[in-house]
């Protein structure tokens, strides 16, 4: 298996947001399947609690990830503990990008890996207790100031590139919105979810046009 990365895809997303944990998921399993490890996954931070002003509300992202792995992702959400959700996701946010600092594919990795933490093993990402065993176990220094203001220096560069939400994709000319889901809301039954593989198979083949495989 080459290492070498040819392409890279960039999503901006926030660690505490459901919907990207599934699609991060599905972008990776597409990615396998279709035997381009040459590709690498470049998460950029949304940090949803300075996009909206407040953290997200631990009652209402159980509901989603409930609904999630109800509808199109039985695997997932395995240990979501509301007692456990992180007051906030700032700091998590900056060692990802201290993780991308020491190699592309270290910070992928870690970005996964927070994700994890939360929705597969009930632990606090904002405890800092929970962040230096992540740090330990990839290798990582502990994040900086230059890596807090890369958190909010990528908000706003995902306001100037027309960020819609968490998670939004980008690959050289072409960005969407949650290619792996569609999502409708319905005032009486919630949302309605279902994979659509269609639309994140398009975003992929226009992604790596041009890109061959290592």
């Amino acid at each position: 298996m080459s290492t070498t990365t040819t392409s890279v895809i960039e999503v901006f997303a926030d660690i505490w947001c459901p919907f990207t944990h599934v699609g991060l998921r599905a972008i990776d399993e597409e990615r396998v399947r279709t035997g381009r490890t040459d590709v690498a996954i470049r998460v950029r931070a949304w940090p949803l609690e300075l996009v909206n002003g407040v953290p997200l509300d631990p009652a209402v992202t159980k509901a989603h990830a409930d609904e999630l792995r109800e509808q199109v992702a039985p695997e997932l959400f395995r240990q979501l503990d509301v007692d456990r959700f992180p007051t906030s996701t700032l700091d998590a946010l900056a060692l990802a990008n201290r993780a991308y600092r020491t190699d592309l594919h270290v910070g992928e990795r870690v970005s996964f890996a927070l994700r994890d933490a939360l929705f597969e093993q009930g632990r606090d990402v904002s405890d800092p207790e929970t962040l230096e065993v992540l740090e330990h176990d990839f290798g990582v220094v502990t994040p900086d100031e230059s890596d807090r203001a890369a958190v909010v220096a990528d908000w706003h560069e995902g306001q100037r590139r027309g960020v819609l939400g968490s998670p939004h994709f980008f690959c050289g000319d072409t960005d969407v919105f949650c290619p792996a889901l569609d999502i409708t809301k319905d005032s009486i039954d919630g949302l309605s979810i279902v994979r659509d593989v269609s639309r994140l198979t398009q975003f992929l083949v226009e992604c790596l046009a041009g890109s061959d495989p290592a």
